[in-house]
């Protein structure tokens, strides 16, 4: 039977826990995990096939809601390389990204894997990132992306500085702290700055846990670093007020939210209401170069969740995202929501379609919508 490239089933299960031995002595996936990657779901595993033997796969993850793919494994057994196709199935998997409109396909390889690292590159692959003590043996690995549509300029050699939130509820100073840092460099990417910048601009309750962010609290903590903030928002009551139970609670946010408009006042800091539609989100999004903007992640992860995010780049009709929750470190998850498969990579300057966009970003029984631009250091 002549090679063939085709979608893996649940007979081929054997054969590629077979093939995962063959190929890598650590880092492999689990039968049960290669099981979960046949069915359907934000992934499509491939399979080259020759006279009846599987010879070697590629996995492809998507990030939900995005046009972002990952191309998590690419394995060819030991005794067919050289035949070309480790590119057969790279094409392949390219060509699969395409038809689900994917922008981007990024994917890790271990720096001392010269062979696939110079297949990538000939195949129009960029590094991007190094990872230091990323595989089972402390190796380190490389980011790579390709442009699949577009314009490659777009890609993450423009990308802004990355920072992943430490805590559950910091996503606010986290995105705030990237776009005031790609501003300003001066401005600190760390720990102490995330969790000064919740103080200054928590709602103190939510639904649960410890309280999120407010859009008021955090265009007054860019303010008082010295930059310039316009924030737009379709609902001038207290933001989050339908999440809390409890009138004491209620009371409690409605008197932060009154002292943050009282101190708001005392900066030249501009509050329009704005319904925020996919035509304004346009129009605004090409006048501001750096937003922070609250999304559902309900999109993204089936969560319903209020959540921030730094817009990093804008283009006609895609915007691009940096996503403070990856959850991950080194590749690793940081609890057990977190599926293992996650990589910094999927959270970095990812870019969304804008009717996408549109939709994620509005939260709650309110629809609350709002920006925030961050605009040069006044004086």
């Amino acid at each position: 039977m002549n090679p063939a490239i085709r979608e893996a089933a649940l007979s081929d299960l054997n054969a590629l826990l077979a093939l995962e031995t063959a190929c890598f002595e650590g880092d492999r996936l689990s039968r049960r995990s290669l099981r979960a990657f046949i069915h359907d779901g934000a992934h499509h595993l491939l399979v080259w096939e020759e006279n009846a033997v599987l010879r070697g796969y590629a996995l492809l993850l998507f990030r939900r809601g995005t046009l972002l793919a990952r191309l998590y494994s690419l394995a060819v057994h030991p005794d067919c390389r050289g035949r070309g196709i480790a590119g057969q199935l790279l094409d392949a998997a390219e060509d699969h990204a395409r038809q689900r409109n994917c922008m981007f396909l990024r994917l890790e390889v271990r720096e001392d894997n010269r062979a696939a690292i110079a297949l990538y590159e000939q195949r129009g692959y960029r590094r991007f990132d190094r990872v230091t003590d990323y595989y089972e043996d402390a190796a380190a690995a490389l980011r790579m992306e390709k442009r699949l549509r577009g314009h490659a300029k777009e890609g993450m050699q423009q990308a802004p500085a990355y920072y992943r939130q430490t805590t559950e509820f910091t996503c606010g100073p986290a995105s705030l702290m990237m776009a005031m840092h790609q501003l300003d460099p001066t401005q600190a990417l760390n720990q102490r700055q995330e969790l000064q910048l919740w103080r200054e601009a928590t709602t103190i309750f939510m639904g649960r846990g410890h309280g999120g962010c407010s859009p008021h609290g955090l265009a007054l903590a860019a303010l008082r670093r010295g930059f310039d903030t316009t924030l737009y928002i379709n609902d001038l009551t207290p933001p989050f007020l339908d999440s809390v139970r409890g009138e004491d609670r209620r009371e409690l946010l409605e008197r932060v939210h009154s002292d943050f408009l009282e101190q708001l006042a005392t900066y030249p800091t501009t509050i329009q209401q704005a319904i925020l539609d996919r035509r304004q989100l346009a129009e605004l999004l090409s006048r501001h170069e750096h937003v922070v903007a609250l999304i559902s992640t309900w999109a993204l992860d089936r969560r319903r969740q209020p959540h921030w995010v730094y817009l990093s780049r804008n283009s006609a009709n895609t915007v691009f995202i940096n996503d403070p929750d990856s959850n991950t470190e080194n590749g690793q998850a940081l609890d057990d929501s977190a599926s293992d498969w996650q990589s910094e990579a999927d959270y970095r300057h990812v870019p969304i379609s804008l009717d996408q966009f549109s939709t994620m970003a509005s939260y709650g029984k309110r629809r609350l919508r709002c920006l925030l631009a961050i605009d040069r250091r006044h004086g």
